[in-house]
């Protein structure tokens, strides 16, 4: 079969690794599966790797590495932080999509850029972090970094990525599960609580991100990395909905929005068959009868998380890196039931107010500051 694009995914077993195989199952002859990585899911991977046939696969210890070659020998398998390097800098792929938790997409997507290969982008870390390099790196070696987040993935159909007569962007958010709670109560919400997303289905940190809206803030200072955009021409509006997924407004006064009911099948299949559309898996269309759609400001009383991401992002350099690590730890921790979730824009705001800024930072400074937050946080619990 002559597939017109190679792929190689990172996270093939988390929800948009998951999702993704099946827009690759669903646009049946458009694209090979190259490659597949995860960190511990090997009976998923197993199944993955049965359906897919891929070339190369990696996983994080060495010992499931063996066992897998011993299984597909057929495959080579690779292992640990090395083998997801060399996965992901596979000139072979047309594409890597990185759905990576974590700052564990960072520099394989990087590396990647240096081949040449394009990446479809669902780890937003890799910008939080370090977008001053990434973005710059992808200009000269002409590679494009498309999109999966659903908000970013409409930015860029509304504009198709030309920025020049752009006077805003509007990032939507449905507001997560405490839309409604009163702070007071929020202080006491379980993480099941947390976890229980009215709209959408996703892993564990990201939709404890949403609970506190400190997933908007990390789209925020992505949006200004992949769009160019300056921060004072991001809004943030809550859309409980998740109807309009986001808008562009241009300086005729023209705003142009994305719409589509909940599902990361559609900016997944946009990233891989971008500029051309195709059918897709999902059947039921939005319909625009019997529907009522509300806007609201964002309550950033109660969910200051959003405003210390757009802090970070103005400060720039080391600063988003402490926000993001600061974050991440937190989230772990009370997913662990050792903090409650207020806790988390606390621990963030603590480590944001005593770091020392790293104006312009090396990628070894920025691994060196993740890296030093993380012990902290958990130091100091």
């Amino acid at each position: 079969m002559d597939f017109k694009k190679k792929v190689t995914i990172l996270g093939s077993t988390g929800s948009i690794g998951t999702q993704a195989l099946e827009v690759v199952e669903k646009l049946e002859g458009e694209i090979e599966v190259l490659g597949l990585a995860c960190a511990k899911n090997i009976e998923k991977l197993r199944a993955q790797i049965k359906k897919f046939k891929p070339k190369m696969v990696c996983v994080s210890d060495y010992s499931d590495a063996k066992v897998l070659e011993s299984e597909f020998p057929e495959i080579k398998v690779v292992s640990g932080d090395e083998g997801l390097l060399e996965i992901a800098t596979n000139k072979e792929a047309d594409m890597l999509l990185t759905a990576t938790n974590g700052k564990a997409g960072l520099k394989p997507t990087i590396e990647a850029i240096k081949c040449g290969i394009d990446i479809a982008l669902a780890n937003k870390e890799t910008l939080v972090m370090a977008g001053d390099i990434v973005m710059p790196l992808a200009k000269k070696h002409n590679v494009k970094v498309l999109p999966v987040d659903s908000e970013h993935s409409a930015i860029f159909q509304c504009s198709d990525g030309k920025f020049n007569f752009v006077e805003k962007i509007v990032i939507t958010a449905s507001g997560g599960p405490f839309l409604n709670w009163e702070k007071e109560k929020i202080e006491t919400a379980r993480v099941q609580d947390a976890l229980n997303h009215p709209n959408w289905s996703m892993g564990k940190k990201i939709t404890i991100d949403s609970a506190t809206l400190m997933n908007k803030g990390l789209e925020v200072i992505e949006a200004h990395h992949l769009f160019g955009i300056p921060y004072n021409k991001i809004d943030v509006v809550v859309h409980p909905q998740s109807i309009i997924h986001s808008a562009v407004e241009y300086k005729d006064g023209s705003t142009l929005a994305q719409l589509g009911n909940p599902s990361m099948h559609i900016p997944i299949q946009y990233a891989f068959t971008y500029p051309t559309r195709l059918e897709g898996i999902e059947s039921k269309s939005f319909s625009f009868l019997n529907q009522t759609l509300t806007f609201f400001e964002p309550n950033l009383e109660k969910f200051p998380c959003l405003s210390l991401a757009f802090n970070a992002g103005e400060i720039g350099g080391t600063m988003p890196v402490v926000l993001n690590a600061a974050n991440e730890v937190a989230v772990g921790l009370f997913l662990e039931s050792k903090i409650n979730i207020l806790d988390i824009a606390c621990i963030v705001e603590r480590e944001m107010s005593k770091h020392n800024l790293i104006e312009n930072p090396t990628l070894d400074e920025i691994f060196m500051v993740d890296e030093e937050i993380r012990k902290n946080v958990i130091m100091s619990v």
